[in-house]
């Protein structure tokens, strides 16, 4: 492979790496503003978008060890890639499409395992994490707080037999 060449798989390779998941969009028709304001939006949410011949991340990806993405890489195609939250980027994407009817979402990899465009949008109407997290503390901490209302219980209405009594007795 010319070493050029090589420098570039080697680059996405290392984004492939660093990310766990990624995005395949084709953004056929775009305009440059509205590319430069997709990547702002994925921006915010700690998400990159980058264009790259389609050859050049199948082999990245093989590289990686990834599953194949070769229905997807096909056309005109831009790759998001991101440190932690799939469904911000996900959700960021889908409000895009909804806002510019583009770029369309062909595919995708989460942590090793292929994603279709459902599971994708399945993916942007999660709610925010700090939402999800706060959901699981609470399922978390219910059983403990129901425990606790239990061991108390018997106590308590010992409390209110003898606070019963004494006001009965005045």
């Amino acid at each position: 492979m010319n070493p050029d060449k090589q420098i570039i798989v080697d680059e996405l390779l290392s984004r492939v790496n660093a990310s766990p998941f990624i995005l395949v969009v084709e953004y056929t028709g775009m305009t440059v503003p509205q590319f430069d304001e997709l990547r702002s939006r994925l921006s915010e949410g700690g998400a990159e978008c980058h264009v790259a011949k389609n050859s050049h991340m199948k082999r990245a990806l093989e590289a990686a060890g990834m599953p194949g993405l070769d229905d997807a890489l096909q056309g005109q195609t831009a790759f998001i890639t991101g440190a932690e939250d799939v469904c911000g980027a996900a959700k960021a994407v889908k409000n895009f499409q909804k806002e510019f009817k583009k770029p369309e979402v062909k595919g995708g990899i989460l942590d090793g395992a292929l994603l279709d465009e459902a599971q994708i949008k399945a993916l942007a109407d999660l709610p925010p994490r700090e939402v999800l997290l706060a959901t699981l503390l609470g399922v978390i901490n219910q059983p403990a707080s129901m425990l606790a209302r239990v061991l108390n219980e018997p106590g308590a209405a010992i409390a209110r037999v003898v606070k019963a009594k004494h006001e009965g007795d005045n």
